[in-house]
């Protein structure tokens, strides 16, 4: 194995560049979070200027936003807590506070306040479609609303 020699400018990149990849059993699956490139407000800054916190912030910001684009217009993002009987989260905000918290807040299926505060060494997250809070009203789409925010840089 040969060392492979790059400029100050590559090496830059890629550590601004994370290596991420997925495989589907459909070859007509929709393309994933990590198929897809980096909104250029999140690649802007190397992943090593990162908290912890704030980099996985982002990556479920682009997660939840991927499974958003897959929900038909009667479903919401809500997420589960796994191994807990917990119930799930209707999603409809996020946060983070470096270096290692990330917060969910949002409803419980009964519609009472719920929030999630999660150390990121603990962090694990399932995305459940629910059907929408308000059936007079259009979805919620907080996916998009978090992507809008990372590109404007504010995520407050």
């Amino acid at each position: 194995m040969a060392d492979e020699i790059m400029t100050s400018a590559e090496a830059m990149e890629g550590s601004a560049l994370p290596e991420a990849g997925a495989v589907h059993c459909n070859p007509n699956a929709p393309k994933s979070a990590e198929q897809i490139p980096l909104p250029a407000a999140v690649a802007q800054k190397p992943t090593d200027q990162k908290s912890p916190a704030e980099w996985a912030y982002e990556r479920i910001i682009l997660y939840i936003k991927n499974f958003e684009e897959q929900l038909d217009a009667e479903q919401e993002a809500a997420m589960g807590f796994t191994g807990s009987d917990a119930g799930v989260l209707r999603i409809e905000g996020m946060g983070f506070f470096a270096p290692d918290i990330v917060t969910f807040y949002g409803s419980d299926n009964a519609g009472l306040k719920t929030q999630l505060i999660q150390h990121v060494s603990q962090l694990n997250v399932t995305l459940r479609a629910l059907p929408k809070a308000n059936e007079e009203a259009p979805a919620q789409r907080i996916g998009f609303r978090l992507a809008a925010d990372l590109e404007d840089g504010a995520k407050t």
